[in-house]
């Protein structure tokens, strides 16, 4: 199979384009090489430097091409609400000209490498009141039950959830999840959209607010330095790592799906963990200094956010092979990116 793979020099992109290559697939290579993920440097071999928005490179890229695996996007919580335009730009409206290139083309699969950051809050469970949206999280980090205001019980988000992003990058991770779903049903192609939960590994992005938190704790120990953990460390995530992550994404290329369809999946590892487990873990794996615990909540943050991984385990046969323990002590020796050049 012909697979052109956008954000292909990025950390989940090249490890995807390590594993098809692997597999035997011919690889179209694109990547932006955006300066909030990537040092200077010459691009890695193979790799186009390009725009998903240049509709006219696309329309060459995608001569030939059975299946796109869409990697590219500006990640993570970034600096404030003013990079609201560069989220929307280089996800939605990138998202949007790949479609209508894909579209023009004839391409009629698509692997979407969407977030959990969809979801915003997981799922809590109410004693007296069952699965309820929490209430707001005021004078504590645990939300309330909104009609009691009992303490909640954090449990497995599943894909059908309900969608509530609390971020502007969240909010446009739902949109190319949207947009998608109206290509796949207005072209009767199909989507796999993957929900990653929390990645880590080699290759992540180093000092820069744009990076995920794994990758932050470990630029923070590098420099001698103390990992510093938001509210009182007992924020659940789901840590998974981007080789498994990589795996599903190949799973999911070979995969095929009913006419016009999009179909949501969680890849995560199914071991949920604290945020200052993680710290720990890193900081003892690396012979540094023992987490500082913050206790400041940031206007964005959610409280916990754990993966159903049953459908994912159903659909695609994926299941995550790397352990926490064995994932973080690779992790903390593996190489990162070199330094990102912020935009001014």
């Amino acid at each position: 199979m012909r697979i052109l793979i956008t954000g292909a020099a990025g950390f989940v992109g090249s490890h995807v384009a390590d594993r098809l290559a692997g597999s035997g697939h011919e690889l179209v290579l694109l990547d932006a090489l955006l300066p909030t993920a990537h040092g200077a440097g010459d691009p890695p071999p193979g790799v186009v430097v390009g725009d998903v928005r240049d509709a006219d490179l696309l329309a060459h890229l995608l001569t030939g091409v059975d299946a796109v695996c869409h990697q590219a996007a500006m990640v993570g919580h970034g600096l404030n609400p003013s990079d609201a335009p560069a989220y929307a730009g280089h996800n939605a409206l990138g998202t949007a000209t790949l479609l209508a290139a894909m579209h023009r083309a004839g391409v009629p699969r698509l692997v979407l490498a969407s977030s959990m950051v969809v979801y915003g809050e997981g799922r809590y469970d109410c004693p007296t009141h069952g699965t309820v949206r929490p209430g707001p999280r005021a004078g504590s980090f645990e939300p309330p039950c909104p009609a009691c205001g009992a303490p909640l019980e954090p449990g497995l988000v599943g894909e059908d959830a309900p969608l509530e992003p609390h971020s502007t990058y969240a909010a446009t991770k739902l949109a190319q999840e949207q947009l998608a779903g109206a290509w796949a049903r207005q072209t009767g192609g199909t989507v796999w959209a993957l929900r990653y939960h929390n990645v880590y590994g080699p290759r992540m992005p180093r000092d820069t607010p744009y990076a995920g938190v794994a990758a932050i704790f470990r630029s923070a120990l590098e420099r001698g330095e103390a990992p510093r953990v938001t509210e009182d460390g007992r924020q659940r995530r789901d840590f998974v790592h981007v080789t498994d992550v990589a795996r599903a994404n190949v799973r999911a290329l070979e995969t095929p799906l009913p006419t016009g369809s999009c179909r949501a999946v969680n890849i995560c590892s199914g071991q949920p963990r604290t945020v200052g487990e993680l710290a720990s873990a890193l900081s003892a794996a690396m012979a540094g200094p023992a987490p500082v615990v913050t206790g400041e909540l940031r206007p964005a943050d959610v409280r916990h956010v754990v993966a159903d991984p049953s459908r994912a385990a159903h659909l695609l046969g994926f299941r995550a092979r790397v352990g926490f323990a064995d994932g973080i002590a690779d992790f903390a020796r593996a190489p990162l990116r070199a330094p990102a050049a912020l935009t001014s």
